[in-house]
């Protein structure tokens, strides 16, 4: 039976990877919100995108964002010009693949959230507290997704700082060369245009940094976002209407599957050493399989 273009659209959203629909989502909402601003257009009707800004964005006053907390998730899929969410998901798309990678899609989502959360807590922080911003505290808003992309994209750096990433022109650069040229670019753009926006990306990137160190140290406070974020995920999908029985094949013992588990741990570790000082290409195609199959989970 033929699908109808609905229908798959909700199929590319319910099994499509974390990365996929994230990009998706964002590129959706990017097409709503301009056809929106193209209809009240037409009937001349002024200021649609002003009103969508300060419904759906983030401001740096603090008494705006009590009174609309949603836009402390709203502003980070929040896109008008093209070029901005073109930038915005080639990064995501580059370091999305790279964190599913190395660290695990299923921290993706958890991680692009509370990015986004540290760059505007970082944002309106910045602008409440620098003097240089006391005339426009109170109207200044930002929009956009680059603190989530850049706290994605410096976490992974941070995790495998030494793996090459192969780019045009240059050829391989390590991917704490690109981090850095990231955030010392929005460092000196501050006192240029939209410092806001500049000073939600370090704030993004500042998240992505402690996430990276706090993984190393074994703490995962992305897991248990995202494991709450699953649970709500399942609560609105649609029930299987078939009956599914499951067959356990043999009793594991809680002491063996600790043990399976810190050797399969000993083993991604010792892949990612050989990652992070030989590159990517040194890994054999059963290591690769693994990291594959590990990033998946």
């Amino acid at each position: 039976m033929q699908t109808t273009l609905f229908q798959e659209i909700k199929n590319f959203f319910a099994r499509g990877s974390v990365l996929a629909r994230l990009i998706g989502f964002n590129v959706a909402i990017f097409v709503a919100v301009n056809l929106i601003r193209v209809f009240f257009f037409l009937w001349n009707v002024e200021g649609a995108a002003d009103t969508m800004s300060q419904w759906l964005g983030i401001s740096s006053n603090v008494h705006v964002v009590l009174h609309r907390p949603w836009t402390l998730i709203t502003y980070m899929f929040l896109h008008f010009d093209f070029l901005h969410i073109l930038f915005n998901m080639i990064i995501l798309y580059v370091g999305g693949r790279l964190f599913s990678d190395f660290i695990g899609q299923d921290r993706l989502t958890a991680t692009y959230l509370l990015g986004g959360l540290a760059g505007a807590l970082f944002y309106i922080l910045s602008f409440n507290v620098f003097p240089v911003f006391d005339e426009v505290v109170a109207f200044s808003l930002a929009v956009g997704a680059s603190a989530s992309v850049l706290a994605i994209f410096i976490a992974v750096a941070a995790y495998m700082p030494n793996y090459q990433l192969p780019l045009l022109l240059f050829g391989r650069i390590r991917l704490k060369y690109i981090a850095i040229f990231f955030v010392v670019l929005d460092l000196i753009s501050i006192d240029h245009s939209n410092p806001g926006g500049h000073l939600a990306h370090l704030g993004g990137a500042l998240w992505g940094y402690t996430y990276a160190r706090l993984l190393r140290s074994g703490r995962d406070p992305a897991m248990v976002l995202g494991f709450y974020l699953e649970k709500l995920v399942r609560f609105f999908r649609k029930k299987p209407t078939m009956r599914v029985e499951y067959t356990r094949e043999r009793y594991v013992s809680d002491e063996e599957y600790n043990k399976q588990r810190a050797d399969r741990q000993k083993k991604i570790d010792h892949i990612l050493d050989k990652i992070s000082k030989h590159g990517y290409d040194s890994l054999t195609s059963e290591e690769k399989q693994l990291l594959f199959k590990m990033g998946d989970k």
